[in-house]
């Protein structure tokens, strides 16, 4: 490519597409979606994970991009395209909407891309890449109070059996709330379910492990507790 092709790529002034400007514009359009799939990848916390998912989002970068170029300035190429994506119908549902900003980061890429305006499209996704990673780690918006449902069975009226047991919550939790209680064994045992927060993530095995020393406790679970829960 000239120095003028690298220009029009760059700052959008170009008027005359050449296969250089093309190629330029849809390869760039690619690496930056690119970008976002793989940050997207790297913070993903849901369940249902989807590879044609981020496939969707760097080909429909793309896409968008031609589409951009294709219509340029012309009124009526622009009318025509819309025209033919209302016939299209999109019926895939997206739950999450952080799955859909990214979506709309990539379109949002090609459409800077196919204008020219090169900067604002590596500019605009290495800030969004920066501000997703950063959100990924920071516990910004959280509001968790407990991390795991610890649940066992004692025999009912075992005080000795409780007062073990609070002093092992004491030890890993920084905070417990007993949830409930619930007869087990047609009233020869209890059923105890605890909601825990543990003082490290680590104390999982160290719990489970120190409520099992007790001989007359039975069926000890901890379930931990996800930050992103899909019904």
């Amino acid at each position: 490519m000239r120095a003028d092709d690298y220009m029009a790529l760059f700052f959008g002034a170009h008027e005359i597409l050449t296969p250089q400007l093309v190629a330029g514009a849809m390869v760039l359009s690619f690496l930056l979606s690119l970008v976002l799939a793989v940050v997207y990848q790297m913070t993903f916390r849901g369940f249902t994970y989807s590879r044609s998912y981020i496939h969707s989002m760097v080909l429909g970068s793309l896409v968008t991009c031609m589409l951009i170029m294709a219509v340029g300035s012309n009124v009526a190429r622009g009318m025509g395209i819309l025209g033919t994506l209302a016939i299209i119908r999109f019926r895939t549902p997206v739950r999450d909407p952080r799955d859909a900003m990214f979506l709309f980061a990539c379109l949002g890429v090609g459409i800077a891309c196919g204008a020219g305006m090169s900067y604002v499209a590596v500019i605009g996704a290495g800030l969004i890449s920066v501000a997703a990673v950063a959100l990924h780690w920071l516990p910004f918006a959280s509001r968790r109070e407990f991390d795991g449902l610890l649940r066992f069975v004692a025999p009912a009226g075992d005080h000795e059996a409780e007062e073990h047991i609070r002093e092992v919550l004491v030890r890993y939790c920084s905070t417990f709330f007993l949830l409930g209680m619930r007869d087990a064994g047609q009233g020869a045992s209890v059923e105890y379910s605890y909601q825990v927060r543990l003082l490290d993530p680590a104390y999982q095995g160290d719990l489970v492990d120190a409520v099992k020393k007790t001989e007359s406790l039975s069926d000890v679970t901890l379930l931990m507790q996800r930050t992103t829960i899909e019904l």
